[in-house]
């Protein structure tokens, strides 16, 4: 769930005008609405987090926090005024201390325990300012300074304000007051030569300096591809360079390396994608990345933590090292010069092992807990995270299985201990948890050591209720406006010490407001509406505005009773069927909050049939097919393209409609898997129908497409669609009818195939093929649309006489009432009044014949 922070300048100065007429206020508020829009594109956006901030004082800066909804954040967002001064380092202080209120609670942060990547909030914090000089109350600063003083307890523990999953990004307004008369140059967007590009390049973003529209809508649109899931990390090389590749691919000893020139792969500050499981949604992983320093129960006190970790990578080529059913954890690095160096080495069966420093007790440097290795496609460089000290456990761990069968001796017990004590405290669950899952012996002693001391723990849990009170009182002024200064009170002595209800004035006022005196009507113009009459009060009817419950008549008691019920518990009752006028009284900027209806909603049902494609709501239309799970206005669909691709007759079936029409069964399948000796365990065929069939897409069937149908179902007695007694035998005929549905012939055939080789169908089989198809019936008459063909198919494939064939077609009827298909219902009664009409004159004819 990724959180979208917006800090927007407010100072004085955004009110400067650009060369069309609108402020860079206005320019920012219209940023926020169109990053917004075309975030919405990504189906991911669903679960975004909102928050609003501004440059006033804190906590007052909040606008819109946790609690808020995408509705307030709108309205607060469209509110901004522009005043005040550029107080940018306060507000990205207060911003990032919005963002941290919750890790302590949660222990997202986990201090002292190994930092877990796959432990995260991925937040976005874009901030849109004029890039002016920084100003307070102090003066004008130069460069820009964050407050360390934070009201967030705990914020001692890391050395700087935010977390290594949260990147800062600016877009810097620079358009001109006046137009420009030089071409504009297309490209990248530089950065900004502002006191905030530095910051944004410490925690993994960076700066945009924009100059024209044009270059706004690309910095946003570049940023919705920076919201991603993942963590920044510090790449630093040790030890000397590796030896560089000739041509061929090997290395070549004869060419120099530059192991002391600093080189730009030499250190990256980058990201790492943690991606979320495709089938929970969140990011899964085994394995921490070691702290700087090892636990001690004799430390009184956890050392500072830096936001980003330093990783350092050796060049020396190590083979790759994995055993079976070992989990490791795999994360992708964003493009940068290491990745680039390392793709142009074109070694992907080799790899270079990473280290921490001073994450050993016995060791400087560390051991290693995996390594950077790139892909066997060299499209990408992986960051794989294993066990600490990895190189010395996997040996071990397949001498267990392979050698000991599971039941290790003496000696391998020894070396296993000899491995543990190497191994930081917080490495022994998950490494208990992944031998568990190996189905290896308990190796590792159930009293597990976290390796902080009894003050420690009981420290971070004291710090985590204090951040649970301060950020319940900081998310309680979210909202509220800042206490306005108090001037110096006056005492009036003009009246003389003359109470107010003794001013001639008021009283008079008085007596026209409860109706003891006619309004004065001096002041109306009755010539302008000459064909209007004003009305007069009526003496006899008084407003009741009693003032003295004392006063009201015994007559008006209950009455009167009623009336103020009504108002004060609010049960006044409508009209059946009618709604509040505050229901249909939404402001504009209301309208199009489909997010907060769908938070209204209850819970969606199960799927009925999980085979069917899911169906995405989508503003206006729910029965419309959401082109690519996307919420797109009608005004963005250039951008897109087209989703919907017509099928044309050379083009080869997409999967979903090849799974389709493996779904759709007519019954000459059933007897051509009874001639093969074939039927499927469920008792449903599945063979493929005619594609024309699948072709048919008309708003309903035509009439005289269930007239062809209609006259298969009567014609199934006269063509002797009957058992015959004697061989319990299905004798059939073969009947072609021609549909004609948008311009397109359509045939559909019979499902009455005969031969000499036609199979036997006992009464057993053919009352399970019966109950597939009432299965198949409901399934298909609870689908939207009105595409028929199928229902009819399904009825011709009914197994029996035509007793049992009507008696589908009445169940059919109902289960289309039950759904409301009412244009459904009229061809299915029109059906069984052919039939009955049909069966009532073979009946005639049959006593005819006997008479």
């Amino acid at each position: 769930m990724p959180i979208l922070l917006f800090l927007i300048d407010t100072s004085a100065s955004m009110n400067q005008r650009t060369d069309l007429g609108t402020s860079y206020l206005d320019i920012a508020k219209g940023a926020v609405e169109l990053f917004l829009k075309l975030r919405a594109r990504d189906p991911a956006s669903r679960g975004d987090r909102y928050m609003l901030v501004t440059y006033d004082e804190p906590p007052y800066c909040i606008k819109a926090g946790w609690k808020e909804n995408h509705a307030t954040f709108m309205s607060e967002l469209k509110n901004l005024q522009a005043s005040g001064l550029t107080t940018l380092g306060q507000a990205l202080r207060s911003s990032f201390d919005l963002l941290n209120l919750n890790r302590l609670i949660s222990g997202i942060d986990n201090y002292g325990q190994g930092r877990n990547p796959f432990f995260l909030e991925p937040s976005i914090l874009i901030t849109i300012t004029d890039g002016n000089k920084l100003t307070s109350t102090a003066g004008v600063q130069e460069e820009l300074h964050l407050p360390l003083n934070s009201p967030l307890p705990g914020s001692e523990l890391t050395k700087e304000p935010f977390r290594w999953d949260q990147r800062l990004f600016a877009l810097v307004l620079r358009l001109p007051g006046l137009a420009s008369t030089e071409p504009e140059q297309l490209g990248s967007v530089p950065t900004d030569e502002s006191a905030i590009t530095q910051m944004c390049e410490v925690t993994g973003g960076r700066s945009y300096c924009v100059r024209t529209q044009r270059m706004l809508n690309q910095c946003l649109e570049s940023l919705v591809q920076k919201v991603q899931s993942g963590v920044v990390i510090n790449f630093e090389k040790t030890g000397p360079d590796p030896l560089p590749i000739g041509e061929d691919g090997l290395m070549d000893s004869s060419r120099p390396s530059n192991s002391f020139a600093a080189q730009p792969w030499h250190s990256c500050h980058k990201l790492i994608y943690v991606r979320p499981n495709s089938k929970t949604g969140v990011p899964v992983g085994h394995w921490p990345i070691p702290e700087s320093f090892w636990p001690d129960q004799n430390l009184p006190s956890l050392p500072p933590r830096t936001s980003h970790p330093v990783v350092r990578f050796s060049c020396v080529d190590c083979e790759p090292m994995v055993i079976d059913k070992l989990p490791f954890d795999k994360y992708e690095l964003e493009p940068s010069p290491l990745t680039q160096y390392i793709l142009e080495r074109k070694s992907p069966h080799t790899c270079w092992q990473v280290f921490v420093t001073s994450s050993g007790k016995y060791n400087e440097l560390g051991y290693p807990f995996g390594y950077l290795k790139a892909s066997t496609t060299l499209t990408c460089v992986n960051l794989f995270v294993m066990p600490y000290n990895y190189p010395v456990l996997l040996p071990l761990l397949d001498d267990l299985f392979k050698v000991h069968k599971l039941k290790p001796n003496v000696k391998w017990r020894q070396a296993f201990d000899s491995y543990l004590k190497t191994l930081p405290p917080y490495y022994l669950l998950p490494l208990k948890k992944a031998l568990r899952m190996m189905g290896a012996p308990n190796l590792i002693s159930d009293n597990l050591d976290c390796g902080l001391s009894y003050s420690v723990i009981s420290y971070l849990k004291k710090l985590s209720q204090q951040t649970k009170l301060e950020s319940e009182r900081i998310l309680a002024s979210v909202g509220k406006k800042p206490p306005q200064e108090i001037g110096i009170k006056v005492k009036n002595h003009s009246g003389g010490g003359v109470s107010l209800t003794h001013n001639k004035n008021f009283r008079k006022l008085l007596k026209e407001i409860i109706g003891e005196t006619a309004p004065r009507l001096a002041e109306l113009n009755t010539k302008e509406f000459a064909g209007f009459q004003v009305g007069l009060l009526n003496k006899d009817l008084k407003p009741q505005t009693y003032r003295n419950a004392y006063d009201i008549p015994r007559r008006g008691l209950l009455d009167q009773l009623t009336r103020m019920r009504s108002n004060l518990l609010k049960t006044h009752k409508f009209i059946v069927g009618q709604d509040e006028d505050s229901l249909h009284s939404v402001p504009v900027a209301q309208m199009g909050n489909y997010q907060e209806y769908l938070k209204t909603l209850a819970s969606p049902l199960r799927e009925i049939d999980p085979d069917q494609p899911k169906r995405l709501h989508t503003f206006g239309n729910p029965f419309k097919q959401d082109k690519k799970g996307m919420m797109i206005d009608e005004a963005d669909e250039f951008v897109t393209g087209p989703q919907n691709k017509v099928k044309r007759p050379g083009e080869p079936s997409s999967p979903l409609s090849s799974k389709r029409r493996r779904n759709v069964t007519v019954t000459h399948d059933v007897h051509e898997k009874m001639e093969n000796g074939q039927i499927s365990p469920d008792g449903f065929l599945s063979k493929s129908a005619a594609p024309e069939l699948m072709n048919m897409a008309g708003d309903s069937i035509p009439p005289d497409q269930v007239d062809c149908l209609s006259d298969d179902f009567t014609s199934l007695r006269k063509d002797d669609l009957m058992h015959n007694p004697g061989s319990n035998a299905v004798i059939g005929g073969t009947k072609n009818c021609s549909v004609s549905v948008d311009d397109r012939k359509v045939s559909v055939t019979s499902a009455l195939e005969t031969g000499p080789n036609t199979s036997q169908i006992t009464p057993a089989m053919a009352q399970g093929i019966n109950a597939d198809i009432k299965h198949q019936l409901m399934k298909e008459v609870r689908k939207f649309g009105r595409k028929y063909e199928r229902i009819f198919i399904l009825l011709e494939g009914v197994q029996g006489p035509l007793a049992v064939r009507k008696q589908f077609i009445e169940f059919t009827i109902k289960e289309a009432a039950r759904f409301k298909r009412r244009v459904l219902i009229q061809y299915l009664e029109k059906l069984l009044e052919k039939i009955e009409s049909h069966h009532l004159l073979n009946n005639v004819n049959h006593i005819n014949s006997r008479s």
